[in-house]
């Protein structure tokens, strides 16, 4: 398993295949000042419009706005809404959009009214043809997909219920790219999830997964995570990420592990398109190895950042990343844990959440600049930093009578207080090995100047399946030469 850090930055280095209903959406803006004499209804002095590309061509766009190269296969008309979409897509280089030409057909255009005022929706109005695709277009769509397949590290369907996605295609494409072992995730309308059969996972919103289950309400984890067991099943799918609107996500895998995230939206501006975020983040994550759990807890953050933009608005790389290393409340007190058996519980309660927890320790006496360059590099490499402190006891008997400078627990809140330290615990043995054994983290980081042989822990640590790593330390940059510079400078005043 790796980090939530490491996954984003994967994301430059891979490519996806989306395949789909695209569609092209007109945000109309104006204000709204008076109601029509003729009817009761508003009356929207437009002052601007917006066309932005949806659907599918939407996944795609957020796709490529993480940072990977995306190839998109859908079927449009041949008229003003397909060419206006198809120099959207082409303005992004890092789209290669393959959109076949049926004249018989509508573009799908989704035209939304909304007052510039709160950003508030007063109509949609769509124009489409809603139909199956003909045997010579499916033909089309299956061989582009076969030429894209190779070159993909995952595949996303996008099925609108507009047409595209048939029955042979998705049994076709999903065959395909299951026999060249890559992931397919489905953002599915059908409430027959036996169509997807052979998927690695679907993403149904609420609605979706209730209308599959045939129930009229699920009404907490319990019943959403037993319907999503029942309908991995018919699906023959390795999971189902469930996104519940307001009340965030949940995961549920073919083993039956599942867990749920909270919505993290800190203001909703527009949720138009937010299930296009979570289906491209979420692919990007399990493409770039992260796992169910990790890659589901991205797409939950990158959905919170989608509904605070206005329209269906992208998200960036970096903005999924600052999502993950801001800490705006830091409860020292609370990041101090109390002994072993408190930093026991708080571990597993991580990693039972999917986190990628890291260990480092030392006596961090006088912190300087060395101690944050090791806990910045540890730190971005896991989900949760602990920090193994020495006690004053211990510290007096590794480094002698006159230490340590600081008492354990003013050491203890000044770790606390940094961004990159989720949790500080004493222990008061001169080595690490009992507190290491007792919290099994996942990664175990120690200076470069240890061999590796030589780390406390490395043992434990990778008999369970975790990583040791040395971090080179900054030279000349240590507690001891601190305090000898403050002596010689003492010496010389006194002198």
């Amino acid at each position: 398993m790796i980090s939530l850090d490491t996954a984003i930055d994967a994301f430059e280095t891979l490519r996806l295949l989306v395949i789909g209903d695209v569609m092209l959406d007109r945000f109309i803006y104006g204000e709204v000042r008076r109601v029509s004499p003729e009817a009761p209804v508003p009356i929207i002095s437009m002052d601007n419009q917006q066309e932005r590309a949806g659907g599918a061509a939407n996944v795609a766009q957020n796709i490529a706005a993480l940072g990977a190269i995306c190839d998109l296969i859908g079927v449009v008309g041949d008229d003003e809404a397909a060419e206006n979409l198809s120099g959207l897509l082409a303005a992004n280089p890092a789209i290669r959009a393959h959109l076949i030409r049926d004249p018989q057909r509508r573009t799908t255009l989704k035209m939304r009214f909304v007052a510039t005022l709160h950003s508030t929706h007063l109509l949609r109005a769509d124009s489409e043809d809603v139909h199956s695709i003909t045997p010579e277009l499916e033909d089309l769509v299956i061989e582009a997909a076969r030429k894209s397949l190779p070159m993909a590290d995952a595949v996303v369907l996008s099925d609108y219920a507009k047409g595209v996605l048939g029955d042979r295609v998705l049994q076709t494409v999903i065959a395909d790219a299951r026999g060249l072992g890559k992931p397919v995730i489905v953002d599915p309308k059908s409430a027959v999830f036996a169509r997807y059969a052979g998927a690695s996972v679907l993403t149904p919103n609420m609605g979706e997964l209730m209308a599959a289950a045939q129930v009229p309400a699920l009404q907490d984890e319990a019943s959403i995570v037993s319907a999503a067991q029942r309908l991995i099943r018919e699906a023959d799918s390795e999971a189902l990420l469930v996104t519940c609107g307001a009340h965030g996500v949940t995961v549920v895998t073919r083993e039956g592990k599942f867990a749920s995230y909270p919505a993290e939206a800190s203001r909703v501006a527009d949720v138009s398109g937010a299930g296009d975020t979570v289906a491209a983040t979420f692919s990007l994550a399990l493409a770039a190895g992260a796992g169910f759990f990790h890659s589901t807890r991205l797409a939950n953050a990158a959905a919170g950042i989608a509904v605070g933009k206005p329209s269906t608005g992208e998200v960036t790389a970096n903005e999924l990343r600052a999502a993950f290393l801001q800490r705006p409340h830091i409860d020292i007190a609370a990041s101090i844990l109390t002994d072993a058996s408190h930093a026991q519980t708080v571990v597993r309660a991580w990693q039972e959440k999917g986190m990628v927890v890291g260990f480092t320790n030392g006596c961090f006496d006088l912190l300087h600049e060395g101690h944050i360059a090791l806990l910045a590099t540890a730190r971005a490499q896991c989900d949760r930093l602990i920090v193994g402190l020495n006690s004053d006891a211990s510290v007096s008997r590794l480094k002698g009578p006159k230490r340590p400078i600081q008492s354990g627990s003013a050491r203890a809140a000044v770790l606390a207080a940094l961004q990159m330290v989720d949790a500080v615990v004493l222990f008061e043995e001169d080595t690490p090995l009992s507190l290491i054994t007792r919290l099994a983290p996942d990664m175990l980081f120690k200076g470069a100047d240890y061999r590796l042989e030589d780390v406390v822990g490395r043992e434990v640590v990778e008999a369970r399946g975790g990583r040791v790593c040395l971090i080179d330390l900054l030279p000349e940059v240590s507690t001891t030469g601190i305090i000898a510079s403050i002596s010689a400078a003492q010496s010389s005043e006194n002198g």
